[in-house]
């Protein structure tokens, strides 16, 4: 095989890297139904993070609020019915508006930090995106999932949901202790990795599970941000006072109950 790609979602750069050790050819693209495959990187040039230089015939820059805008070929014509639509996504000049933030290094590859809707500000006025942040954090064998969360805070914190064979393995108090400080540690590395203003200051353990059938992953089986964010709102005061790298939300006197149960009866 000489080549392999992957698109969708952002794969973490060290599932790439481990990939590409073992002789396969990963790389990630770009692409988006309304504009196709804009992005590859040509052969030896890949660099993890990076989705490429954009092909013969795109143009890219990035725009307000460092959103990627597109130009090509290959852009759709519109929206079916929804003229309006259409119009609020195309730029003055024929660029369409993309929604993912973006910067652009000196020879042309491209870098998706996250979505323009998704970023949060904290009370320290800086914005913050969470996808590229969640992806170091599930990057751990423990993690099955995580949201990032933060806004009007003074750091980000992340709630994290364990694969279902770590949550057994908790049981056992010192298998528990032994994942907290592996949990820490990676923290740590990832916050090494960060601005200060991106910084996770605490993980906190959901009791899980995140299904489709309880609301809170999407058919696609991404998280649903918003109904997230509102489940764990009541907690956030204490798990914060609480100064703990690792806060546990069964570990909150009995009030994590009462929050699962009013956000599955909405």
């Amino acid at each position: 095989m000489h080549l392999a790609c992957c698109g969708a979602a952002p794969l973490p750069p060290e599932i790439l890297l481990w990939y590409r050790n073992l002789g396969l050819n990963l790389a990630e693209g770009y692409g988006m139904t309304e504009t196709s495959v804009t992005n590859l990187p040509a052969p030896g040039t890949v660099r993890a993070g990076y989705v490429g230089r954009g092909l013969e015939g795109v143009e890219m820059k990035v725009g307000e609020n460092s959103e990627l805008l597109i130009k090509s070929p290959m852009n759709m014509l519109g929206y079916y019915k929804d003229p309006q639509g259409t119009h609020n996504s195309f730029t003055e000049d024929g660029f369409f508006r993309t929604g993912d933030l973006a910067s652009i290094a000196p020879d042309g590859q491209l870098k998706i930090i996250g979505r323009v809707k998704e970023q949060f500000k904290t009370s320290k006025g800086k914005y913050v995106a969470p996808a590229p942040i969640e992806s170091m954090l599930v990057a751990h064998p423990a993690v099955e999932s995580g949201c990032l969360m933060g806004a009007g805070l003074p750091s980000p914190f992340a709630v994290i949901l364990l694969t279902e064979e770590a949550r057994k393995r908790c049981a056992d108090p010192l298998a528990k202790a032994a994942l907290e400080e592996s949990l820490q540690t990676q923290m740590a590395e990832v916050n090494a990795r960060l601005d200060p203003h991106e910084r996770v200051k605490f993980l906190a353990i959901a009791e899980g599970p995140w299904t489709i059938g309880n609301g809170l992953m999407t058919p696609t089986l991404k998280i649903k941000r918003s109904v997230l964010e509102a489940r764990y709102l009541a907690l956030v005061d204490e798990w914060n006072n609480r100064n703990e790298p690792i806060v546990w939300e069964s570990a909150v006197s009995g009030r994590a109950e009462t929050i699962v149960a009013r956000s599955s009866t909405g």
